[in-house]
C-alpha cells in the first residue's frame, strides 16, 4: 500500500465529501435551501460525537478523583452575564466591504491579509487599517473600499414568557463556564470536594458570529467541553502554574489519544495585550487547518476574576472554607476549554488517508480510509455475510447478537464484499467479520483489519476473546 499525499484544499474538500456521503455530517434544514453554516450530524457522526464526548467525560471526570461535573442550564439569569461582562464585552469587531457588503471579523480578515502578503501576525491595528487601504476583498477583488471597525454584540437574544418585554429579556448561553462560578458553592456543600478540584461540563453554546465557515469550524450553534479547576490563591507564580502545566500536559494527552496528527499542533503563548483582560496566562493550542493555523483548544489562567465578580454583583458568599484551618478566600481559576466540533474536524483530517492498492483483478485502485483510533470509531466491528443467503444471514445475525453486548456494531448485507470493505475502511470500522459458505462447515469467520487489510481466520467461538485483544 502506497499513501498518496494531498493539498490542503483538497483534503478539505475530499473530508468534507466524505462526512456528508457516509452519513457523518451534512447540512440542516436542506430541503428548505438550508440555513448559513447549519449543520446536522447523521448516523454515523453521531457515534463518532458521542464516542469523543464520553471518552473525554472518562478521562477528565470519572478517572479523576479531583473531578465533578454538572450540566446546567442553557438560559441562565441575565444578571450572570451582566456580572460576567458578557452584554457589555461581548463583542466582535466587524468590518464591511461597501461594494459586496459582505462583513469579516477584523482579526480575520486582518490574519489573511497578511498571509496573503507574506508578512508576519501583528495587533497593530492602526498600521493593520493602513495597509487594509490597498487590499483587495476577498470576496469581490475590489480594493481598499472597506467600513470602519464597528462593534457587535454576539450574544442571542430571545424572551422569557408569553409577553416581550425589556424585563423579560434573556440570553442563550455564549459558554458553559459561567454556571460552573455561578454553582460553586452549591457544588462545593454536595460534593464535599477540598480544593484543588474542578467542575467539568459538556454542553451547547451560541455565539451569532459575524462570519462562519469552513465547514463545522467555525458555527453559531456548538458544543463545549470545558473544566473550571479551583485551586487556592497562589503565594507565588510557581502555586498556580504547576496547575497550569498539568492541564497543559493532559490536554496533549488527550490529543495524542485521539489521533490528531502531532505535527499540525502547534502551541501558541497569547501576548498580554492579545488575552482577555481577567487572564494571566492564556496558551492556545493551535491546529494547522487546510484554511490556516486557528485554535483548537484553550487553557487560562483565569485568577479569581469570576468568582469575585459573581460575589459582589449577587451578594451572596461564594467563597471556599478550608476545613482544617477554618481560613476562607476565593479560589482562583485554571480553565481547559475544549470545543467538541473542532475536535471532530481535527480528527477527521488526521484520520483521512489514501492509499494505492491492488485489487482482486490486479489492478491499481485508490482505498480510502478513516484511520480512526478504535477507542472513538463509530463502530468497532462490521458483520458482513457473503450473500443474502438466509443460512449466511442467520449465521451472521446470531454472531451480531453475540457481540453486541460488548461492542457496537454494524450489520449489512448490500452490495459486493468488495464494496462493502470499501464503506466500513471510509467509516473508520477497524474490524469487518465475514461470514462465508466455509463458515457453515468449519464454524470459523474471515476477520479483516482495517488499516492493514491483512485477514484473520478465527473460530466463531472466539472473535469475542480475538476482539478484546485487538481493541484494547
Amino acid at each position: 500500500m502506497t499513501s498518496i499525499k494531498k493539498t490542503d484544499t483538497e483534503l478539505m474538500d475530499k473530508v468534507v465529501r466524505l462526512a456528508r456521503n457516509r452519513g457523518f455530517v451534512f447540512p440542516g434544514s436542506e430541503i428548505y435551501g438550508g440555513l448559513q453554516n447549519s449543520w446536522d450530524y447523521g448516523p454515523i457522526g453521531v457515534e463518532l460525537k458521542r464516542n469523543i464526548k464520553e471518552l473525554w467525560w472518562k478521562m477528565f471526570v470519572l478517572e479523576r478523583p479531583d473531578m465533578v461535573g454538572i450540566d446546567a442550564n442553557i438560559i441562565m439569569n441575565t444578571r450572570v452575564w451582566e456580572a460576567s461582562g458578557h452584554l457589555d464585552s461581548f463583542n466582535d469587531t466587524l468590518i464591511e466591504c461597501k461594494k459586496c457588503h459582505t462583513r469579516f471579523r477584523d482579526d480575520d480578515l486582518f490574519v489573511y491579509m497578511l498571509s496573503e502578503k507574506g508578512k508576519p501576525r501583528s495587533t497593530n491595528t492602526e498600521e493593520l487599517l493602513k495597509e487594509l487601504v490597498s487590499f483587495p476583498c476577498p470576496e469581490c477583488n475590489n480594493v481598499g473600499e472597506f467600513t470602519k471597525p464597528k462593534f457587535f454584540h454576539t450574544m442571542f437574544r430571545t424572551n422569557l414568557g408569553s409577553i416581550e418585554t425589556p424585563e423579560n429579556t434573556v440570553y442563550l448561553r455564549p459558554e458553559t463556564a459561567q454556571a460552573m462560578f455561578v454553582d460553586f458553592a452549591e457544588i462545593v456543600r454536595v460534593s464535599r470536594k477540598r480544593l484543588p478540584f474542578g467542575i467539568a461540563q459538556i454542553g451547547k453554546a451560541f455565539r451569532n458570529e459575524i462570519t462562519t465557515g469552513n465547514f463545522i469550524f467555525r458555527l453559531r450553534e456548538f458544543e463545549q467541553m470545558e473544566i473550571e479547576y479551583f485551586i487556592e490563591p497562589p503565594k507565588t507564580k510557581k502555586d498556580w502554574e504547576k496547575h497550569f502545566d498539568h492541564w497543559l500536559k493532559e490536554i496533549k494527552k488527550w490529543l495524542d489519544v485521539i489521533g490528531v496528527d502531532k505535527n499540525r499542533v502547534k502551541e501558541v503563548e497569547i501576548p498580554k495585550k492579545e488575552r482577555a483582560h481577567y487572564s494571566e496566562r492564556t496558551v492556545d493550542i493551535e491546529f494547522q487547518y487546510p484554511f490556516g493555523q486557528k485554535e483548537l483548544y484553550g487553557l487560562a489562567y483565569r485568577t479569581d476574576y469570576d468568582i469575585s465578580a459573581h460575589q459582589k454583583h449577587s451578594g451572596e458568599s461564594l467563597k471556599y472554607r478550608d476545613p482544617k484551618t477554618g481560613k476562607e478566600f476565593v479560589p482562583h481559576v485554571i480553565e481547559p476549554s475544549l470545543g467538541v466540533e473542532r475536535t471532530i474536524l481535527a480528527v477527521l483530517l488526521s484520520a483521512y488517508t489514501e492509499e494505492e492498492v491492488v485489487s482482486a483483478k490486479g489492478e491499481k485502485e485508490t482505498r480510502i480510509v478513516l484511520k480512526l483510533p478504535s477507542i472513538i470509531a463509530p463502530y468497532k466491528v462490521a458483520i458482513l455475510p457473503l450473500s443474502d443467503k438466509a443460512e449466511l444471514t442467520k449465521m451472521a445475525e446470531s454472531i451480531r447478537k453475540e457481540l453486541i453486548g460488548d461492542f457496537s456494531v454494524d450489520y449489512d448485507t448490500t452490495q459486493s464484499i468488495g464494496k462493502r470493505y470499501r464503506r466500513q475502511d471510509e467509516i473508520g470500522t477497524p474490524y469487518c467479520v465475514t461470514v462465508d459458505f466455509d463458515s457453515l462447515d468449519d464454524k470459523k469467520v474471515t476477520i479483516r483489519d482495517r488499516d492493514t487489510m491483512k485477514q484473520d481466520r478465527v473460530e466463531i467461538k472466539k472473535i469475542r476473546e480475538y476482539l478484546n485483544k485487538k481493541l484494547i
